[in-house]
């Protein structure tokens, strides 16, 4: 993972989007579970912005790295 996609500004900007459709519509991305963004992960995720962000929470969520959210409970 590149070092400049868990910068300051893209961690509180995924602490911050909320899903904006589907099952978990409303949910913040950093707390969608980890079977639904690993089935992202297989299936595509979406373009653009959305797709990116839901990229970085599939790896942050595959590597263990969830606590690096914790402060920006």
């Amino acid at each position: 993972m590149e070092e400049a996609m868990l910068s300051p500004e893209i961690l509180l900007k995924l602490a911050k989007t909320r899903m904006p459709f589907g099952k978990y519509r409303g949910r913040l991305l950093i707390d969608l579970p980890e079977p639904y963004v690993v089935w992202f992960s297989k299936k595509g995720f979406p373009e653009g912005e959305l797709g990116r962000m839901l990229s970085i929470v599939y790896e942050v969520k595959a590597n263990g790295l969830e606590y690096l959210f914790k402060p920006l409970r």
